[in-house]
C-alpha cells in the first residue's frame, strides 16, 4: 500500500502546484528565461487543464499536495502529439514510487484523449526524471517539437502510446 495518492486536480490546489514548480524548478536551475516556471498558468492549473483533450493530477499525502503532472496538446505540434507538462516533486515526494505512479497515469490519460505520441522537454541535470522517461519508453530526440516557448530546455524526449 502506497502512502500517497493521485488524483485529478482540483481549483483549491493551484496555490500548491504554483508553489511546486516555483520550489523545484529553481532547484534545477531552471528558473530563468524560456522555462516552464514562466508559464501564464503556473497560478491556475486547474483551469488551464480543464481544456479538451488536458488532464493534471496530483500526488497527495497527508492531506498535503506533494506533486504532480499533466498531458496537454503540444502547441504547435501535431493533433496526435500530446505533452508531459509541469511534472515536479518536492523532496518528500521522491524516493516514493510516485513518479512511476504519475507516469502511467498521465499516459493512460494521454491514450484515452487519442493521442499517438508523448513528447517532453527537460534539461541537463534533471537526472532522476530522464532515468524515470527512459525505463517509461521514452527516447531521445535531436531537437524540439512544436512551439512550447522552453528555449532553455536542452533534452527531448518521444514516446509511442
Amino acid at each position: 500500500m502506497s502512502n500517497f495518492r493521485i488524483r485529478p486536480i482540483e481549483q483549491r490546489d493551484n496555490a500548491a502546484v504554483a508553489s511546486i514548480i516555483r520550489t523545484v524548478m529553481p532547484e534545477f536551475g531552471a528558473d530563468g528565461p524560456g522555462f516552464a516556471i514562466h508559464d501564464a498558468e503556473v497560478d491556475s492549473m486547474h483551469e488551464a487543464y480543464a481544456r479538451p483533450r488536458s488532464a493534471y493530477f496530483v500526488v497527495e499525502r497527508d492531506g498535503q499536495v506533494i506533486g504532480g503532472g499533466g498531458v496537454a496538446p503540444l502547441e504547435g505540434g501535431d493533433a496526435g502529439v500530446c505533452e508531459l507538462r509541469k511534472m515536479y516533486f518536492l523532496p518528500e515526494a521522491r524516493g516514493l514510487g510516485a513518479g512511476s505512479a504519475m507516469m502511467l497515469r498521465c499516459l493512460d490519460a494521454a491514450r484515452a484523449h487519442g493521442f499517438r505520441r508523448c513528447y517532453l522537454e527537460t534539461l541537463t541535470g534533471m537526472d532522476a526524471a530522464q532515468t524515470l522517461y527512459r525505463r517509461h519508453g521514452f527516447t531521445t530526440l535531436d531537437a524540439p517539437m512544436g512551439g512550447t516557448g522552453h528555449f532553455s530546455c536542452d533534452k527531448f524526449f518521444i514516446r509511442e502510446l
